[in-house]
C-alpha cells in the first residue's frame, strides 16, 4: 500500500499519540499529559507525515527558523514499516522544505541511535538539556 506524505496536514492528538505508541517513542514522551501533547502538535511549525490508508504512520514534528536550524522534535514511523524508508523520507521532506543552509538536527531515541549514519547524519557529542524541574533560580 503506497504512502502518502503531506506537509502541515493538521492531525488529530489522537492521530498523534497512536503514530508515538506505535513507534519506540512513547516512552519517552509525556503520554500523559494530553494539554502538553497537544500544545507539541499545536506550536510546531513545520510537520510532515506519513499517511497510509488514511491512517498516520509517521510524522517529523518540527521547530525551525527555516534558514539556519531545523530541530526535528520527533521523528516517529509506525514499527511496523520501520527499515522501509519512511523515516528517511520524511526527513528528505524536512531538508526540502527549508533553506539550502538549514541544518537538520534530531535528537536520537536509544532505539534509533544506529539509523542516522546509515542515512547520511552526523553525531555530534556536544548536547545540554535543563530539564523544567532543575530550572535556575
Amino acid at each position: 500500500m503506497a504512502i502518502v506524505y503531506r506537509v502541515n496536514h493538521t492531525i488529530s492528538l489522537k492521530e498523534f499519540i497512536q503514530v508515538l505508541e506505535s513507534s519506540t517513542l512513547a516512552p519517552r514522551r509525556p503520554m500523559d499529559d494530553p494539554a502538553c501533547l497537544q500544545g507539541m502538535l499545536d506550536e510546531a511549525n513545520l510537520t510532515i507525515t506519513a499517511w497510509q490508508d488514511q491512517h498516520l504512520v509517521g510524522i517529523a514534528r518540527c521547530v525551525t527558523d527555516f534558514h539556519y536550524c531545523c530541530y526535528v522534535s520527533d521523528l516517529a514511523v509506525d514499527a511496523q514499516l520501520q527499515g522501509q524508508g519512511v523515516g528517511k523520507k520524511l526527513l528528505d521532506l524536512c531538508v526540502e522544505h527549508t533553506r539550502d543552509t538549514c541544518k537538520i538536527i534530531l535528537l536520537a531515541s536509544p532505539a534509533a541511535n544506529g539509523y542516522y549514519p546509515k542515512i547520511g547524519m552526523h553525531h555530534m557529542d556536544r548536547c545540554w538539556i535543563l530539564n523544567p524541574n532543575e530550572r535556575p533560580n
